[in-house]
């Protein structure tokens, strides 16, 4: 029964390395068609946390986010609010290069990142420059995937690397539902006791770290 088990398990492993890689052509009869533009432009709000790799949730936010498109290139102007009480600003610049494609920059982007839709499905890749404090900066790998719902939710599931090793995860959930896009945030731990002490940045390099 040992031996039997052992290799139902080696197998199971076997094939989870070996299927793990997701492809953007397996969700290009996926509705609805997500197209950036389409869902960025104007206001949306989003939710989410950073999980590192042992599991533990480092950090929870909102995500304050307003669009513009020109036709070209979409502009997002992002405002975090950790659950700390710290708040962080970013803006991205993203540029349709394609049908399905886009090139992005936003600060401590290494060079551009590079996205690409299929379906109801987004895969965003980029380095990025990550600022640790005490003058240290790692280089850092994100694997970003998007998945787009009924009723205008956007899920989001992003992969964070450091030389080649997965040192946390991103999850995020967007809304263009006017109702829920207005209702305040307000985070009911504020001794964080949860472990909501960090933003991001501090989240990600606290999971390289252990």
């Amino acid at each position: 029964m040992f031996s039997r088990a052992a290799v139902a398990l080696s197998a199971l492993f076997l094939l989870s390395a070996c299927g793990t890689t997701m492809k953007l052509e397996d969700f290009k009869s996926t509705a609805p068609t997500l197209q950036l533009e389409d869902y960025f432009e104007g206001s949306s709000k989003a939710w989410g946390l950073f999980e590192d790799r042992f599991g533990n949730v480092r950090t929870q936010f909102w995500v304050d986010i307003q669009g513009t498109w020109d036709g070209t290139t979409l502009v997002l102007d992002e405002d975090f609010l950790y659950a700390n009480g710290d708040t962080e600003q970013r803006t991205w610049t993203i540029l349709k290069t394609g049908p399905n494609t886009y090139e992005g920059q936003t600060e401590n982007v290494i060079g551009v990142a590079t996205g690409e839709t299929s379906g109801n499905a987004f895969n965003w890749r980029y380095d990025f420059n990550l600022d640790v404090g005490d003058g240290d900066i790692w280089k850092v790998h994100f694997d970003d995937w998007m998945f787009l719902q009924k009723d205008g939710v956007l899920l989001n599931k992003a992969r964070v690397k450091r030389w080649g090793i997965t040192i946390g995860t991103v999850f995020i959930s967007f809304t263009k539902d006017p109702a829920k896009a207005e209702q305040p945030v307000a985070y009911n731990d504020p001794a964080n006791e949860a472990g909501n002490q960090d933003t991001l940045t501090a989240a990600i390099r606290r999971s390289a770290e252990r």
